[in-house]
């Protein structure tokens, strides 16, 4: 798998719209993995990783990763 970092609103609202899985790190450990993108602001990335299950992510203190097949 490879992993492209999600820097610029294009960028997550592109993952956004196609639905890719992420991975979320904070201070260089994974806080948050699978879920997608629901909603993004200049502020906070809403992650959900399941039905019920809904992160939130302060897009300045956190780096985001797409997984995507090769």
């Amino acid at each position: 798998m490879a992993q492209r970092r999600l820097l610029t609103d294009q960028d997550f609202n592109e993952a956004m719209e196609r639905q890719i899985k992420l991975r979320v790190f904070q201070d260089d450990h994974v806080v948050d993995m699978g879920g997608i993108i629901v909603r993004f602001d200049d502020l906070m990335v809403v992650v959900q990783s399941g039905v019920s299950e809904i992160a939130y992510h302060d897009r300045k203190r956190c780096e985001f990763f797409e997984m995507r097949k090769r």
